[in-house]
């Protein structure tokens, strides 16, 4: 028995006309006829009495006929059912994220993305901390990643890690033989740092004061990967996270040299709208991160 067998008995019934429910099926009479026939054939049941006019149901019609409602409503919330999780796992979700979110670590964070939801699509775009504020604040992104951020009346700061911040030099630097250093040791190093409106100059210029260290800053950039590329071609040094420099050390590009005493982290947080209901890939997504970072620690 198909389900198109079942709307049709239910469509004869409820226009109790063959002739009329021929025309809201757009078939003909005699097909109508012919397949409500077979139907009473197969089942052994005369559903309709013919006898009548306008048409009425058999007393055993009517318990097929509620056996045709009941299969056909339970398909009908199926698909309903169905259609909903299918928007919700063949959903987008969009990530903003600060540029120092290595590319590596995204493809990595990607790809868990794609094994658990197959059908989903993650759109990744890279900003600036204030950017990447703005688009979550906006709901041009649905989560986001970003260092030094604060819950406010209309985002939520997750914390997510907290990134140890290394001297970096380049391996033929007068610094790089010791793999650890005091702040007395910077003092009158030229140094690259960060645009002075981000809050990691800040940190930084913070570290410096409190402990009466001044260095002749060389460089200014706004994102980690100038800095990098400045500190490995003889630019000066620079302060930043370990974590952003591991392809670097590993290719003998940068050392790595800790702080003594190690002061100085970054707080790297997911963010999200206050009052934003996440669906659920980017729900998904959330969890992942979290759980990923655990892992981690």
């Amino acid at each position: 028995m198909t389900l198109a067998s079942l709307r049709l008995i239910r469509d004869v019934a409820h226009c109790q006309s063959i002739s009329k429910a021929a025309r809201l099926s757009a078939m003909s009479q005699s097909a109508v006829s012919q397949a409500v026939r077979e139907i009473e054939r197969e089942i052994s049941v005369q559903i309709f009495d013919r006898s009548t006019r306008p048409l009425t149901v058999t007393p055993a019609g009517k318990l097929y006929l509620d056996y045709c409602r009941d299969v056909l409503r339970r398909q009908d919330e199926f698909e309903t059912s169905l259609k909903k999780l299918k928007m919700e796992t063949d959903g987008r979700v969009r990530l903003a994220a600060i540029y120092s979110i290595a590319l590596s670590e995204m493809s990595e964070i990607e790809a868990k993305f794609a094994h658990a939801f197959p059908q989903a699509h993650l759109d990744v775009s890279y900003l600036r901390p204030e950017r990447v504020w703005a688009a979550v604040e906006n709901d041009n992104a649905d989560l986001g990643i970003v260092s030094y951020a604060e819950s406010s009346r209309e985002v939520v700061a997750l914390p997510w890690r907290d990134e140890e911040m290394v001297v970096a030099a380049a391996p033929n630097h007068s610094l790089a033989r010791l793999r650890t250093v005091s702040a007395k040791d910077l003092s009158g190093a030229t140094f690259v740092g960060f645009d002075d409106d981000l809050p990691i100059q800040n940190q930084i210029e913070r570290y410096f004061r409190d402990h009466r260290v001044t260095v002749d800053i060389n460089l200014r950039f706004d994102n980690l990967v100038m800095i990098k590329q400045a500190v490995a071609h003889g630019a000066g040094i620079s302060i930043m996270p370990k974590r952003v420099m591991r392809e670097d050390i590993a290719a003998n590009r940068l050392v790595a040299l800790h702080l003594d005493p190690p002061e100085l982290f970054r707080p790297v947080r997911i963010i999200h709208r206050r009052r934003k209901s996440l669906n659920q890939v980017a729900s998904g997504l959330l969890d992942l991160l979290i759980q990923d970072q655990a892992q981690l620690a």
